[in-house]
């Protein structure tokens, strides 16, 4: 947990360092190259993975700008949420996005599980709580626990805990390209810069094929 708080504080430092220009990448410095690939989704696309958490204020930050940005991309993209699980908490946070995600009622909700936890004090830190909210939010009760429990979610889970070791993330937001390149918001140098540095991975990706 201290390695993730220093993560936190080291992107906020370098979110007011030098702008990266996407032409100027640096491996090492804006980006880096993960020593054995992930397997991709969908494997005829280019993926774009974000590992994040509700709870993180970075990953709050960061909405505005790679919304847009991911409803923009052309077809041959495959953008990705997966949900860091590090125990405790985020793990509750991340069971509530791949149930609402198995539910297909995560694009609907997700704005406002983020807003109830940066700007409404929500802690959405138990079971109870997270129902309650999900419900006022327009969510069959009933459905939600069923899936909340349910060994597909479970299942999700325990896959995304071990994309987030074979990523070797230690902190979020983190964008990972291809499976092959791995970066954060310290790194591109500022939160345009984290889709300007994507969209030059993707183009790398492109040239590579």
């Amino acid at each position: 947990m201290r390695n993730l708080v220093m993560s936190f504080l080291l992107v906020g430092a370098s979110l007011l360092g030098s702008t990266v220009f996407a032409q100027e990448l640096v491996e090492g410095r804006n980006f880096i190259t993960l020593a054995s690939p992930v397997p991709t989704a969908q494997p005829e696309k280019i993926e774009v993975v974000e590992l994040f958490w509700y709870g993180c204020p970075h990953c709050y930050q960061l909405e505005s700008t790679i919304n847009p940005w991911a409803a923009a991309l052309p077809e041959d993209v495959n953008f990705v949420r997966i949900p860091a699980m590090f125990g405790g908490i985020w793990n509750v946070h991340g069971q509530l996005f791949l149930t609402l995600e198995a539910m297909k009622a995560e694009d609907k909700i997700h704005d406002s599980i983020f807003d109830a936890l940066h700007n409404s004090g929500r802690k959405l830190s138990t079971v109870s709580d997270i129902t309650d909210f999900v419900v006022s939010q327009g969510v069959d009760k009933e459905q939600f626990s069923k899936t909340w429990n349910s060994f597909s979610v479970k299942s999700q889970m325990e896959k995304a805990k071990k994309h987030a070791l074979a990523y070797q993330i230690s902190g979020v937001p983190a964008i990972v390209v291809n499976g092959k390149y791995r970066f954060d918001i310290g790194m591109a140098g500022g939160l345009q810069e984290t889709v300007d540095v994507a969209d030059a991975l993707i183009q790398k990706e492109r040239q590579s094929k």
